[in-house]
């Protein structure tokens, strides 16, 4: 697999780090970077994730023959708008936003039956941002998901499956309702819950040991990013909130009840499936 132009839209650390890796595996004879700074499109290509970087959008997708749409979710959707009438005949288009179904809905809308569109999160990355965190190896053995609906073309999603492989991601395919529901509990719940784990112990934060600190480390995410997600999936994150409240409320009843055993049983429950994650 091999492209002949790449464009990626928004080059920080996911978007960087995409471009090192089509670098890394070759898999494109030109990759150009759209970012709104100068400064970063300059570190974009120093550190070699772009061959060349551009402020417009309708110039860096001229004749690409893939287009990875990197940014915040809020912009995505309205970036997507913006490039529909430039894109190419038969050009793949895909992104890497943490949530789905807003984002397929009112894309497949948005292009014609000349372009093929295919839903793509990476579940990859850190608390940090920006291009000068970004590294070639940052998919290497992570988890992409896929969406699929009835609008996906099916050669679009061969390729574009093909693709985050090759960049090292274990690839499946959700539906993007699926991929939310699945997302808020894994993900958008534990950013939640650390965010505000944080302003609980906010007076005794000087007392933080290893244990708080690993617990909180994702607190640290950038607060715009992580306020689109929670309104672009609020409904599955309301459910999962309100399934953690439910949890937290049993142990406090457990812990008023003095019920030793019961606690032991939900503190060995949790154990297993925790350490099955390391399996």
């Amino acid at each position: 697999m091999k492209f002949n132009k790449i464009a990626i839209i928004g080059v920080g650390l996911i978007g960087g780090s995409i471009g090192l890796a089509v670098k890394k595996k070759r898999l494109a004879k030109e990759i150009v970077g759209v970012c709104r700074h100068r400064k970063s499109l300059r570190q974009a290509k120093r550190i070699k994730a772009i061959d060349r970087g551009a402020l417009s959008c309708k110039e860096a997708i001229k004749e690409a023959d893939l287009v990875i749409l990197a940014t915040p979710i809020s912009q995505i959707i309205k970036i997507a708008r913006e490039i529909a009438p430039y894109l190419k005949k038969g050009c793949l288009v895909t992104d890497t936003g943490s949530t789905k179904s807003e984002i397929v809905g009112e894309i497949e809308k948005v292009f014609s039956e000349d372009i093929a569109f295919v839903g793509a999160h990476p579940l990859a990355g850190s608390e940090k941002r920006g291009v000068s965190e970004a590294r070639a190896n940052l998919f290497k053995d992570t988890l992409c998901i896929l969406t699929q609906t009835r609008k996906t073309k099916l050669a679009a999603f061969k390729k574009i499956n093909t693709f985050w492989q090759v960049i090292g991601c274990h690839v499946i395919k959700l539906t993007p309702q699926r991929h939310d529901q699945i997302v808020a509990v894994i993900s958008h719940l534990p950013h939640l819950a650390a965010a505000q784990l944080v302003k609980v112990g906010r007076k005794n934060l000087n007392f933080a040991a290893s244990g708080f600190r690993d617990t909180t480390r994702i607190a640290s995410s950038d607060a715009e990013v992580w306020s689109d997600i929670c309104l672009t999936n609020k409904e599955f994150i309301i459910q999962a909130i309100d399934q953690y409240i439910t949890r937290l409320k049993l142990m406090q009843k457990l812990i008023y009840q003095e019920d030793k055993q019961r606690l032991s049983v939900e503190f060995r429950t949790a154990k297993t499936l925790r350490d099955g994650l390391q399996k």
